[in-house]
This record gives structure tokens, C-alpha cells and sequence, in this order.
């Protein structure tokens, strides 16, 4: 034990070739992170970047490079913190070994996770969430934080950040363009219903985006009618008169399925659970002990029941 004080570990992830290394590198010079604290680096694979030896004396850093997923096994952590002694650890990890090996592996109980920081290329985003959708998902739904760099005017990026936002709604984003700015992607929105109109019509088809914008924007929507077709959920220590009114969503895959909706006030009797219904509400921006933090709580004006649509699951990409 290093006197009982918390070393902090910073897990760097994403596909090879989209920066994980030029990032850590950054992290390192960066004086605002950065203020000589003895850093051990973990490499988890070898890209086309290396690191500058000068950059990591400077920054009192140290450069292990582990080479396949069974070096993090057994005592290897343990053996490195003995022999290191880091202050800080940041760990540039390879997509395709899985977080949860990382997770399983034996650590000094003072490290203690930070931050994820998962790394994603716009030009290859679309071909690897295809192609290779559980490793891609891995590093999207644990992060903290999600960057996309590369990005340019051809670069859908509300798109992108639904693919995302639908994985990990908690994440923070960004994206960082070839001329060298940086933004959030919220000025690209294009969404697939018409926000002006009373009331809004939310399409079966577009449920899992209007989600994730009301979650995002909940001032969007406040005090406006929405329509749409959900069921009713009923769930422990939900508010008097409430239920919950939303879809199923798959995230990642068919193992994966989960829960999205709102709070819904209702006057005298409540749906049946699991029943499909047609609401008609008015939203409001609002506290929701739903989500425990603000977000769009909807007042019944007309229900009526209904069939499935076609989908019954909502998909986010």
C-alpha cells in the first residue's frame, strides 16, 4: 500500500488506429491534468503511434506494454504497482480484448476507476458498429466519456450520437472536427417529427430518438402535447397516482434488452400493465424520480388502447 492513498485509474479504449495514443500523450503534457504525478502507462496494444521517451521522462510517466489479454491475468497488476509505485495509472486498452476481462482481473485495492474514455474514428463509426457491434458497444456503453474524432460537414453526427445516447444515455459527447473545433453535435439534431406541431406526433418508428432527445432536451418539449403509442409499466416506489409510460429497447444485442419511458400522471385509473396504449399528454420539464435528474414528466389528456405496432422493440440505430 502506498500510505493508504487512492490511485486513480484512467481507462483509455477504442478501436486500433483512433487515437488512444496521441490522447494519452495529450493527457500527459496537459498542465491542467497533469502536475508530475508518477504515471504508470499501460499498453495494451501496438499502433501505428508510439510514444516519445522524452514525453514520459518530462512527465514522470513510465511506458509497460502488455501485448496479449492474458498479461493483465494473475498478479501482473499487483507485481506493477510494487515495482512503480504509480501515483496515477492510465491504461490504453485494445477494444477487442473486452472490458470485462479488465474488470475480472486482480488489482492493488488502492486503484480505484476513475474515468472511461472511450476513443471512436467518424470515418470507420458506421462500419465497426455493423461489423464488429460487441466490441464497438463495449467501450460505448461503460464510458464516461465518448469522443469522436475525424469528424467533418459529411459527418451525420446526430445520427451518430442517437447510436451512442441509445447504448449509454449517461455519457458525455463530443465530437472533434478536422479544422480543429470541437462540439457537442446537439446543433445537428434533425429530428423525425415535427416539434411545433400540437400535438407532437411521435411515429412508432421514432419513439427511441424522441427518448433520447427529451432526455437530452427536456425544455424542448416542456409544457407541449405529445402522441404516441407505449405500454404501462409499473414499478416500486413510483409517485402517487403515476405509472410508467414507454417501449422495450435492444442496446446491443438480443441479450441486452431493457426498459425506456416516462413518468405519467394519470386521474382516476391507471392502464393495465404491459397493455399497449395511445397517450396523448402534456409534458412537462420537471424533476423525475425516474431518472433522478430533470427530465419530461407527462399528464394524461387522452388514452385509449391499441395493438402493437409492427416493431414492438425499439432499436436505436
Amino acid at each position: 500500500m502506498q500510505n493508504n492513498l487512492t490511485v486513480p485509474v484512467y481507462i483509455i479504449t477504442g478501436f486500433l488506429g483512433c487515437g488512444k495514443t496521441k490522447f494519452v500523450t495529450e493527457m500527459l503534457t496537459d498542465e491542467g491534468f497533469s502536475e508530475g504525478e508518477r504515471t504508470l502507462v499501460l499498453c495494451c496494444e501496438e499502433g501505428e503511434e508510439e510514444y516519445d521517451p522524452e514525453v514520459l521522462k518530462k512527465a514522470n510517466a513510465v511506458l509497460v506494454n502488455l501485448e496479449q489479454v492474458r498479461d493483465i491475468a494473475g498478479h501482473k497488476l499487483a507485481r506493477l504497482n510494487r515495482e512503480y509505485r504509480p501515483e496515477r495509472v492510465i491504461i490504453e486498452y485494445n477494444a477487442t480484448w473486452l472490458l470485462e476481462n479488465l474488470y475480472q482481473a486482480k488489482k492493488p485495492d488502492e486503484w480505484e476507476l476513475a474515468q472511461i474514455i472511450t476513443l471512436v474514428d467518424a470515418s470507420t463509426f458506421e462500419v465497426y458498429l455493423k461489423n464488429m457491434r460487441k466490441y464497438m458497444a463495449d467501450g460505448l456503453k461503460e464510458a464516461d466519456l465518448v469522443i469522436f474524432n475525424r469528424s467533418d460537414d459529411n459527418t451525420p453526427k446526430s445520427k451518430y450520437r442517437r447510436s451512442v445516447k441509445g447504448i449509454n444515455n449517461t455519457t458525455r459527447l463530443f465530437f472533434e472536427n478536422l479544422d480543429g473545433t470541437t462540439d457537442d453535435g446537439v446543433s445537428d439534431e434533425d429530428l423525425p417529427y415535427d416539434v411545433k406541431a400540437t400535438p407532437i406526433q411521435i411515429g412508432d418508428e421514432d419513439f427511441g430518438t424522441f427518448y433520447l432527445d427529451a432526455m437530452e432536451h427536456p425544455e424542448r418539449y416542456d409544457g407541449k402535447v405529445i402522441r404516441a403509442r407505449g405500454r404501462a409499466f409499473r414499478m416500486e416506489d413510483m409517485p402517487k397516482n403515476c405509472y410508467v409510460f414507454g417501449r422495450h429497447v435492444m442496446t446491443c444485442c438480443a441479450d441486452d434488452i431493457g426498459g425506456i419511458g416516462f413518468l405519467c400522471r394519470f386521474e382516476k385509473e391507471p392502464p393495465k400493465t404491459n397493455d399497449w396504449i395511445m397517450v396523448e399528454a402534456r409534458a412537462e420539464k420537471s424533476f423525475s424520480p425516474l431518472h433522478n435528474c430533470d427530465a419530461i414528466v407527462l399528464t394524461e389528456q387522452k388514452v385509449q388502447p391499441t395493438g402493437a405496432p409492427k416493431e414492438e422493440l425499439v432499436y436505436f440505430n
